[in-house]
């Protein structure tokens, strides 16, 4: 291999002895996970709404984000259970920021050692609020500094078909949404959550071990090729596709940003509003597809839109994301508020 050595990292035990989450926080993992699971199985009937950030930066603004959720989450929890996107890592399909866990100022060089300890202080700040947290995993060689902080994991579009992240997906101890690929593929999609619910032979820390299966793996939609995939044929084609392979709870979240919020072949932000009422409405007269669909996510912050960070003097530091665009915060909240009156 070919690289220079720049400095050491800190060990997961390290991570987490110096930045501890309390003993409530835990007990409040405990109980988002098996509410998930919960939801994901059908045993309850609210649905998921996993909102945020398109990616956690910067701080200050996320946690004011993550403190209006909160109190927005109580506000609908009889039938919306929330949980907040705080996004540390973030896929490229070129080159790009990826994420503060590798560049915690996007202004400055990447610092993998100050990522870390931004990403966990803001993680356990986002966890002792009492709000379960979502995280695409990207990097698998940093989950152990974090996992076990995460109520539900994605594995996102340009991962789903990579080995190692379907045997990561196989082993995790919460929920994890299988994203379809950006070809849109269902088919491939499933396949990977096939790969997940069942278990696997792999080398983990010098040891051989075999992975439990996670049956609570499912399917996140986004859309594929600037196509959508949330219409009731693509659902229908996955509730089918969910009983030929038999596979444990079977269950799909629609995600309305990316290609699923694409209008005349550009992406609308805006559109993921109607998109979640639209889906709630069509649902009501398909039982099978309502029972099949278990949620939505959507990118969210507290300003609308985006800009951007390279060679910005007048970065706005106060919640404009800095990668894909979001919803504002006034119209997340009036969004989940009508979406609960449609459950």
């Amino acid at each position: 291999m070919s690289y220079e050595v720049i400095k050491k990292v800190p060990t997961s035990e390290e991570i987490i002895q110096k930045i501890p989450l309390s003993d409530n926080g835990y007990a409040n993992i405990a109980r988002h996970k098996q509410e998930i699971e919960d939801i994901l199985s059908g045993r309850d009937n609210r649905k998921l709404f996993i909102v945020g950030p398109c990616s956690a930066w910067p701080e200050p603004a996320v946690l004011d984000y993550a403190k209006r959720l909160s109190e927005l989450s109580e506000q609908v929890k009889d039938k919306i259970k929330i949980i907040m996107r705080v996004y540390i890592q973030k896929p490229r399909t070129a080159k790009g920021w990826t994420g503060p866990i590798n560049q915690p100022n996007p202004l400055a060089e990447p610092d993998i050692e100050a990522g870390i300890w931004y990403c966990r202080k803001l993680m356990v700040e986002v966890s002792e609020m009492g709000l379960p947290i979502a995280d695409e995993c990207l990097f698998t060689h940093n989950a152990r500094g974090f996992q076990e902080l995460l109520s539900w994991v994605a594995i996102g579009a340009r991962s789903t078909e990579d080995q190692e992240h379907r045997i990561f997906a196989s082993s995790l101890e919460c929920p994890v949404g299988m994203k379809n690929p950006t070809s849109g593929s269902l088919k491939i999609g499933m396949n990977s959550i096939i790969a997940a619910q069942h278990s696997h032979y792999v080398v983990f820390d010098g040891y051989e071990v075999k992975t439990s299966g996670n049956r609570y793996a499912h399917m996140v939609l986004r859309g594929g090729n600037g196509t959508i995939n949330y219409d009731n044929a693509s659902l229908q084609e996955i509730h089918d596709l969910y009983s030929k392979n038999s596979l444990a709870n079977p269950a799909v979240i629609v995600d309305v940003s990316h290609d699923n919020c694409v209008i005349n072949g550009k992406k609308d932000h805006n559109a993921q509003y109607d998109i979640v009422l639209n889906v709630l409405n069509s649902l009501k007269t398909q039982s099978h597809l309502n029972n099949l669909v278990k949620g939505f996510m959507l990118e969210s912050f507290i300003k609308e839109g985006r800009q951007d960070a390279e060679k910005n003097p007048n970065l706005d530091l106060c919640g404009l994301s800095i990668t894909d665009p979001c919803l504002s915060w006034d119209k997340t909240a009036e969004l989940i508020k009508q979406a609960a009156e449609l459950i």
